[in-house]
């Protein structure tokens, strides 16, 4: 089976925003490798570190938050 990483990457960036606070501040409990992969897209800061956030770029909130909508909102 091969994985399509590029749509990995957008459901994690669009859970991030399910996660956000302090405007640009996610948990980033979720897998490293898609994680640094958004790091090196420019979404978010580097995930590595102690600390258990993500700040995202503002390219990378405006982009959660777009994902975010399109995969879990309702139409009506």
């Amino acid at each position: 089976m091969t994985l399509d990483k590029d749509r990995i990457d957008d459901a994690v960036l669009a859970l991030l925003y399910l996660g956000l606070h302090e405007h640009s501040r996610a948990w980033k409990g979720f897998d490293w490798n898609a994680l640094s992969r958004l790091h090196e897209k420019g979404m978010i800061d580097n995930p590595r570190g102690k600390g258990k956030s993500v700040v995202l770029t503002e390219e990378g909130r405006r982009r959660s938050e777009e994902l975010f909508k399109a995969m879990f909102t309702k139409q009506p």
